[in-house]
């Protein structure tokens, strides 16, 4: 079973989730943004998820970061929860 560690940025709308991920995209920092727009109790932490198990999260968030690329923000991947910029740290 693969274990991975990732950080995300939570937000409720799909264009909200593209504004940042421009902002990301022109050199914005993952962390700060992170802590100022994330709906995540995970925003305090910077977006910061730890490490978990394949399998721990919903099932399109799962699929993003163990299919995903790495250290690259991915497009918004959408959940229950909201929109979801990921970014995957590392996987094994």
């Amino acid at each position: 079973m693969g274990v991975a560690s990732a950080c995300h940025i939570l937000v409720k709308t799909k264009v909200e989730a593209e504004k940042i991920k421009k902002q990301l995209d022109e050199g914005g920092d993952f962390y700060q943004l992170a802590k100022k727009h994330s709906t995540c109790p995970s925003a305090k932490r910077g977006g910061d998820l730890g490490e978990f198990k394949k399998g721990d999260m919903v099932r399109a968030f799962d699929q993003a970061v163990f299919k995903g690329p790495l250290l690259q923000v991915q497009e918004p991947i959408k959940t229950q929860f909201g929109f979801h910029l990921i970014k995957v740290l590392y996987r094994n």
